[in-house]
């Protein structure tokens, strides 16, 4: 095996575990609903790769020294942060509710 061929063995054995449940994430007082990241409906499967986000958005495996986040903000992710640094720019935008958050 190639290393990148091992890199790609490994990432795709921690995208199953991951993303295997979801995450949920911590809901504002005035959320419409709960919104679980999917780690499958983020990533190429054919070519996965943890780089895109991790470390430079998001920890690796939730490790970091930051200190914990609290609930994300539509006028936190329409300045670029969390889920809106892809969210309103590369990827589908904030204007359905239902593309995350459950039961919209």
């Amino acid at each position: 095996m190639t290393g990148r061929s091992v890199r790609a063995a490994v990432a795709t054995a921690l995208l199953a575990l991951a993303g295997a449940a979801g995450a949920d994430l911590p809901q504002g007082k005035d959320s419409p609903g709960q919104v679980v990241f999917r780690h499958e409906s983020h990533v190429d499967a054919a070519k996965p790769s943890c780089l895109g986000c991790h470390p430079r958005r998001f920890s690796i495996l939730g490790r970091s020294g930051e200190a914990p986040r609290g609930a994300l903000t539509h006028a936190a992710m329409e300045k670029g942060h969390g889920c809106g640094g892809c969210h309103g720019q590369e990827a589908f935008g904030f204007d359905e509710c239902g593309n995350c958050h459950a039961g919209q």
